[in-house]
């Protein structure tokens, strides 16, 4: 996962597809996000199950324990075959469970005659639904926004005709699947088990070459998720 992601609807939109019946104890906004071009150190909301219900809170995506700060840039991304047994993220399993919703998400793909040429995808459902991101997150309840506070997305293997866009993807899960992840008495077993086999498989997403204008973290809207053309469509790369 190359660390671009898109979230646009409005919260209300993603709390639906969940049906969770829990209350929301933390204000949030309810127009649309708007979010075409999420870029690692932003803020984005994540959604977190507490012990009173859910919150919803804006969070910086990377994040490092302690006694990493400073000594490189903060990870965007977790491994799923290492996030449940490295000591890295061991700050954050399993009781930082968190989802980061999303529309879909970006690649980039190297050309086969120049690989310093590269082609922006934009992964997405096939049935149009929204996404849950599997991810860890630090949250510090408080006005103002703790430095400690951070979160990442955990990532797998890509499979079938998604590895000739990148060989990693986030760990996308069913909206049943992401009930069963934010909810606290699932258990570090059970919650392992889904990080090793829980992703949806490639058949659920659709994938389309767009505009080169996503690589510039300035640029937003609706025009960075529009196919480029029909030549570069799911599975005919054309590269």
């Amino acid at each position: 996962m190359c660390g671009r992601y898109s979230l646009y609807e409005s919260m209300d939109h993603y709390l639906k597809q969940l049906a969770l019946d829990l209350v929301v104890i933390n204000g949030y906004d309810h127009e649309p996000i708007n979010r075409y071009n999420i870029a690692p150190s932003t803020r984005v909301e994540v959604i977190r199950q507490v012990e009173e219900g859910l919150t919803i809170d804006r969070v910086r995506w990377g994040w490092s324990p302690f006694w990493a700060k400073g000594k490189r840039p903060d990870p965007i991304n977790a491994r799923a075959e290492t996030v449940v047994t490295g000591r890295f993220f061991k700050g954050l399993w399993p009781q930082g469970r968190a989802l980061a919703p999303a529309n879909g998400w970006f690649e980039w793909v190297p050309d086969a005659e120049n690989p310093k040429q590269k082609q922006p995808y934009y992964i997405t459902s096939a049935d149009g639904a929204p996404l849950y991101f599997a991810a860890l997150a630090e949250v510090h309840q408080g006005i103002e926004a703790d430095e400690r506070d951070g979160f990442v997305i955990i990532t797998a293997a890509a499979d079938q005709g998604l590895i000739d866009v990148h060989d990693r993807k986030p760990l996308v899960l069913t909206a049943e699947r992401a009930r069963e992840w934010l909810d606290p008495a699932t258990s570090p077993d059970r919650a392992a088990e889904i990080v090793e086999s829980g992703c949806r498989p490639a058949e659920d997403f659709r994938w389309f070459a767009v505009s080169k204008a996503v690589g510039s973290v300035k640029n937003q809207g609706a025009h960075l998720i529009e196919p480029l053309n029909d030549a570069h469509q799911q599975g005919d790369l054309e590269l």
